[in-house]
């Protein structure tokens, strides 16, 4: 069942793409008038590292604008150095792949602003590409029809609170459809380039963002099965579980496939898709559901699985060892399984998206 929006307060987090854009104009077209919120967002030295754009902001006040909206400027900097920033820098240092934008989602988007502004407000509509729909009163989060631009995977960590004030009225669509409403109405954003990467980063490199936070730490590099050193790396947060570009090795390739970080050794193994760079079977912890535990008194279930933002979903069981604790027995080999991912779990037609946990391996 879908949800009434009519009669409700409504923010829209606008940030000068055209996927929110679209949202604003798919909501007046329902004769509704949101009023509308920039975030600036950023990590700790706002004047070097802010990626905010004048170019968003103006963006936004013209969309606003043009359907009589008001725009307002919410300031999330600081709540998103103390929670996100942190959060990748002290999984980064433990050998963890984190995901940033995961966490924006539950600790900004529908976090902080919340807390500065959203509780005025029945929802909070953004541009991402998910759905939801409504069984016996409880709000499931369901994913979008475009495999591709689905985001349901980065929604996975939110609270039930949060998804229940969570609106995306562009969900259904394809994003070429989107592209296709935007240029109709002459938005002034429609042929604008989608953001890529990690938001407040802009056209900073990741490894140098971490540099500057972290430093330098160099240690082995060693293949897993002869134990032979064959170089030195800089620092194990340089590289994740499964990497094969940018190792800068001869006589290659090669894949980054563990990590010691008690003796800061980077384990690499040689060939073309390695057997060492895949796993079948993994444990996930600290499991987040979104909506409820469906599984409350069933300790195994076939479901399917992602554990990157990738259109392409996996077949497993899922076996129940504790309440917070999951193993996954995939059906196939899958490659690049690094400790602090997100497994995102779905139902077996991955249409409903039961949340996440954090490989540990």
């Amino acid at each position: 069942m879908a949800e009434d929006i009519t009669n409700k307060k409504i923010a829209v987090l606008l940030s000068g793409g055209v996927d929110s854009s679209v949202v604003v104009h798919e909501l007046a077209q329902k004769g509704l008038h949101p009023d509308c919120f920039y975030i600036k967002i950023g990590p700790e030295e706002q004047e070097e590292w802010d990626c905010s754009s004048e170019e968003d902001l103006e963006m936004a006040t013209a969309v606003a604008s043009r359907y009589g909206c008001k725009l307002q400027v919410v300031d999330c900097h600081k709540e998103y150095w103390n929670q996100v920033t942190r959060y990748t820098m002290e999984k980064v240092r433990n050998g963890f792949t984190p995901n940033p934008d995961v966490m924006c989602n539950r600790l900004i988007k529908f976090g902080a602003f919340h807390e500065k502004m959203g509780y005025q407000y029945d929802l909070i509509a953004t541009g991402h590409y998910a759905q939801t729909e409504i069984e016996n009163g409880r709000k499931w989060l369901v994913t979008s029809p475009d495999p591709v631009k689905d985001q349901t995977d980065f929604l996975a960590q939110i609270y039930d609170w949060q998804l229940k004030k969570a609106l995306f009225p562009i969900g259904h669509y394809m994003k070429d459809e989107v592209r296709q409403i935007a240029e109709r109405e002459h938005l002034i954003n429609a042929k604008r380039k989608d953001s890529q990467g990690i938001c407040f980063l802009g056209k900073i490199n990741y490894n140098d963002y971490i540099r500057r936070y972290l430093g330098e730490n160099p240690g082995d590099v060693v293949e897993l099965e002869t134990s032979k050193k064959i170089g030195m790396h800089k620092g194990l947060w340089f590289h994740t579980i499964g990497q094969r570009h940018g190792l800068g090795f001869g006589g290659g390739p090669w894949y980054a496939v563990k990590k010691d970080v008690e003796r800061n050794i980077l384990y690499v193994s040689k060939g073309f898709e390695p057997r060492t760079a895949y796993k079948k079977d993994f444990s996930i912890r600290d499991f987040h559901f979104l909506t409820m535990n469906p599984w409350e008194d069933v300790t195994t279930i076939k479901v399917r699985f992602k554990i990157r933002h990738t259109p392409e979903y996996h077949l497993a069981t899922l076996e129940k060892i504790s309440p917070d604790r999951y193993i996954v027995h995939a059906e196939e080999l899958i490659q690049g399984v690094a400790p602090g991912q997100f497994c995102v779990v779905y139902d077996e037609q991955h249409h409903r998206c039961y949340g996440s946990g954090e490989i540990s391996i």
